[in-house]
């Protein structure tokens, strides 16, 4: 087993190359429209896919709704009008547009990612914090998922990991008396740096500790498993990603 320490925006790196390769992205990059819902994780996301069909116009600063600060440091004004999500409808990005344009357009064959805040590691669930009195982004993509059969990935790194069943939570957070955000659990598949690796290069891997200081702040250490090509091949990606500057809101 070789092992990488993976810093926050090394994984959200990370992520972003193996969901460009997905499958049924790169399927509806052709046939279908593929949504990126802002967030801090998915402006990588949005980078790697549009990188693949040759588009490089994509700017992910103030790519989000909104963020985690730490406590007494509030989120600064910007001049820079908020882009909308990443919409990209037969291999073509459509500027100005969010999931609200295009959900009611969106079945089978499409695709929508959302990152999270909350994962279940064992259970490769995912949950999302929900400000918005109506749902937001989150409700609005099930609308698509358990409606219409849109496929939902979900990019979400593993220092959001939590130990306690997603539905508990929500459960609790969501009741009635409870104060701050709510909590949604979402119907859909999970890639953490864990699934990314696999995808990427066929070789497992395991999350075996955490922690960091001096920037390290929320890293994780990964073991990772394979043949000797496969382990080669994983060198090399955990050498660019590792590179990964941190996130700048």
């Amino acid at each position: 087993m070789k092992t990488y320490i993976v810093t926050p925006a090394a994984g959200k790196r990370l992520i972003a190359k193996a969901a460009a390769r997905h499958p049924a992205i790169q399927s509806a990059l052709i046939s279908g429209t593929v949504v990126i819902v802002a967030g801090t994780t998915n402006g990588y996301v949005a980078e790697e896919v549009l990188e693949t069909i040759g588009d490089t116009s994509f700017e992910r600063r103030r790519f989000y709704r909104g963020i985690t600060l730490p406590p007494g440091r509030p989120p600064k004004a910007s001049d820079e009008p908020f882009p909308g999500d990443c919409v990209i409808v037969l291999g073509q990005r459509k500027p100005d547009t969010t999931i609200f344009d295009v959900v009611d357009g969106l079945g089978e064959g499409d695709v929508i990612l959302k990152g999270a805040n909350a994962l279940d590691l064992t259970a490769r669930r995912a949950a999302v914090l929900i400000g918005d009195t109506r749902g937001g982004t989150a409700a609005a993509a099930m609308q698509a998922v358990v409606g219409r059969r849109a496929r939902l990935v979900v990019p979400v790194g593993l220092e959001k990991r939590v130990e306690a069943d997603l539905f508990d939570l929500a459960a609790s957070l969501n009741g009635p008396g409870s104060s701050g955000p709510r909590l949604l659990p979402l119907i859909g598949e999970v890639i953490t740096e864990l699934e990314a690796i696999e995808m990427l290069t066929g070789a497992s891997a395991e999350l075996v500790a955490a922690g960091g200081v001096g920037g390290a702040e929320g890293s994780v250490w990964i073991g990772i498993e394979g043949t000797e090509e496969q382990l080669a091949e994983a060198e090399a990606i955990m050498r660019v990603v590792g590179q990964e500057p941190p996130f700048e809101p």
